[in-house]
């Protein structure tokens, strides 16, 4: 069902999965000493327009930190107009901003500044004074970057105007009034988990969380295209594509303008298909986190089956747990081989409704088939 227009330029954006393909382990050797043959990314790009509303699709393909093949099809606005959009234009990662600010924060625990056994309580005791958090006592950091406090999400119309700045505090009291979905422990996808560790990071570090991302990942890694927006009116910065929804009449409205400060450590980073590869590469290769605190990301939650190992190749190549984000009007997603030598960032403007926005992730594995899979 769609929602009202509100919604789309909202919080409704982080209400997206990640498009996992397996669960292999940082450095697994599985490319290694093994030429990587890619597909036409070009004609890949082009059939995923072809795929149907799928306003413009940008998607380059890295080995070693080398760009070897890339793609641009479509428009940057629909109906053909706009122009093209570069392969080098910034998009939104949506949930991939997940992975950044959980390393950030692993990071912290790894420095000794905090612990994954801390309660939420004990680190920000507002949230449980302010009764912003029922059973903030019991909730560990661990809780939160697994997806498993039983927190509700924060996504409703108390936190869907396009144009107020919202603070973290907002989207908790939105969050409060919802129905808990489940107990601690039991893994449930809530974005109000990682609003929650960007308020951690910023009372242990003292910085903004745009300020940390930036200072511990963004500027080390050469990731000078990437920022986190911090106003609600605050878009992407340079040509990139815009997408479109439907509104409560059916008709097609376009939705670029997100509030940024609903979505944060959530799902708000910008970033661009080289920076993304950048990113998967020294995350997978064991450069931002030994791998003790990287399986905190990688392994599955309790209670949750490890996807089929090998991905779509059958491990030929072996693509691990690379990420995705969608929203009404984008899907991006970084798929990685496990040894981080291998990468595929794909970011798509879409013009399709929540159903179809479903068959999305699909399509990306398919054309991750096309390029990379042998032939059978």
């Amino acid at each position: 069902m769609i929602r009202r227009r509100a919604t789309f330029t909202g919080v409704a954006a982080l209400a997206c999965a990640a498009l996992v393909l397996s669960a292999a382990p940082p450095g697994t050797a599985s490319t290694a000493a093994v030429p990587v043959k890619v597909g036409d990314v070009q004609k890949a790009m082009e059939d995923l327009v072809k795929s149907g509303h799928v306003v413009g699709a940008i998607g380059e393909v890295y080995v070693d930190g080398k760009r070897v093949g890339k793609g641009s099809a479509g428009s940057r606005l629909l109906d053909g107009k706009g122009g093209a959009i570069p392969s080098t234009a910034r998009y939104r990662i949506g949930s991939q901003t997940k992975t950044m600010t959980a390393a950030v924060v692993l990071q912290l625990v790894k420095e000794g500044k905090l612990s994954l056994d801390d309660k939420l309580s004990e680190i920000l005791p507002e949230v449980a004074e302010k009764d912003l958090v029922e059973r903030a006592d019991e909730i560990t950091v661990r809780n939160l970057i697994q997806l498993t406090s039983g927190i509700p999400d924060y996504i409703g119309p108390d936190t869907s105007d396009p144009t107020r700045d919202y603070r973290p505090a907002d989207l908790l009291a939105a969050s409060r009034k919802h129905t808990r979905p489940g107990e601690i422990g039991t893994f449930n996808y809530s974005n109000t988990n990682y609003i929650l560790l960007g308020m951690i990071i910023e009372k242990l570090s003292g910085r903004s969380l745009a300020a940390e991302l930036n200072r511990r990942l963004f500027a080390p890694l050469g990731m000078r295209h990437t920022y986190l927006p911090t106003k609600a009116t605050e878009g992407i910065k340079g040509p990139h594509g815009h997408g479109y929804a439907l509104d409560e009449t059916g008709a097609v409205r376009d939705v670029d303008k997100i509030n940024a400060t609903t979505m944060l450590g959530a799902g708000g980073v910008i970033s661009t298909a080289r920076e993304m590869s950048v990113f998967q590469r020294a995350f997978r290769q064991g450069r931002l986190l030994p791998a003790s605190l990287t399986r905190v990301i990688t392994d599955p939650p309790p209670g949750q089956p490890s996807p089929p190992a090998g991905g779509p190749c059958s491990g030929n190549p072996e693509f691990a747990a690379g990420g995705g984000g969608s929203a009404p009007g984008f899907t991006a997603a970084t798929l990685t081989s496990s040894d981080g030598r291998l990468q595929f960032a794909v970011s798509l403007t879409l013009a399709m409704d929540n159903a179809e926005r479903g068959t999305v992730p699909s399509r990306i594995t398919n054309t991750l088939r096309s390029l990379f899979c042998p032939a059978k």
